[in-house]
């Protein structure tokens, strides 16, 4: 599991719960945080749906968060083999996924 430097994330239950569950932690260097697919997400959210506007209700923030969130679901597509030549593959057991 990836996970940034957030400190609940090192805690000793959560490490206990991963060793116990068989998961590995994998922690993204400081200011990495480009690294985590979920942060792209996230900026294009806070691009398309939340900067340069004025909301007068959280309702109507909610409202554009929901909208953005289903116009990108209607357009997403699996992502498949990231990155194939990657050097990092050389240094891991990742198998590449077929398409």
């Amino acid at each position: 599991m990836v996970l940034d430097n957030f400190s609940p994330h090192k805690h000793a239950k959560v490490r206990t719960w991963a060793a116990d569950n068989d998961v590995e932690l994998v922690f993204l260097p400081t200011y990495g945080s480009w690294l985590n697919w979920i942060e792209s997400e996230f900026a294009a959210l806070r691009y398309f749906a939340l900067n340069g506007t004025d909301r007068r209700s959280h309702d109507e923030q909610n409202a554009a968060i929901a909208a953005h969130v289903r116009w990108h679901n209607t357009r997403a597509e699996p992502k498949t083999n990231f990155a194939p030549d990657s050097a990092i593959r050389s240094w891991t057991d990742y198998p590449a996924r077929a398409a």
